[in-house]
């Protein structure tokens, strides 16, 4: 085999993978990607300084999972939100309405694993985001 025949089929099998590839993005499903990707930049401040705020006052809630319950305990009287996410799956979601110093969530119904517990409350006319993991057995 001498050189020019040699050329012509790598550029042959160069054009089908070029082909090939290009056929396989269009074939290939869209990427998803966050629409609100913009706002949620603006937002970020925002967030970052009621996370703060948290550590600031010392206002982290005390978290003690019990056989029954998760027991809450704010160093404060409180009123918010508290959202318990699953990071495998999002149908096991649940959202519970803050109010006072202490919470309890019964854990009978909930599935076994990790949780991902978001507070959003308000306390002394201040407002507050906390993250915290968990892990219920």
């Amino acid at each position: 085999m001498n050189w020019g025949k040699a050329t012509v089929l790598i550029l042959i099998v160069f054009v089908l993978f070029i082909g090939s590839m290009s056929f396989y993005m269009f074939i290939s499903p869209k990427d998803e990607y966050d629409h609100q990707y913009y706002e949620d930049g603006i937002n970020f401040d925002h967030d970052y300084n009621r996370e703060a705020q948290v550590t600031k006052d010392h206002a982290q809630p005390e978290i003690k999972i019990t056989a029954d319950s998760i027991l809450i305990t704010f160093p404060q009287a409180v009123a918010g939100n508290l959202k318990l996410m699953r990071p495998s799956s999002d149908a096991p979601d649940k959202n519970y309405q803050l109010a006072g110093n202490v919470t309890a969530i019964p854990i009978a119904q909930m599935v076994k694993g990790k949780w991902q517990l978001i507070f959003d409350w308000q306390s002394n006319h201040k407002a507050y985001l906390y993250h915290q993991e968990i892990y219920i057995k």
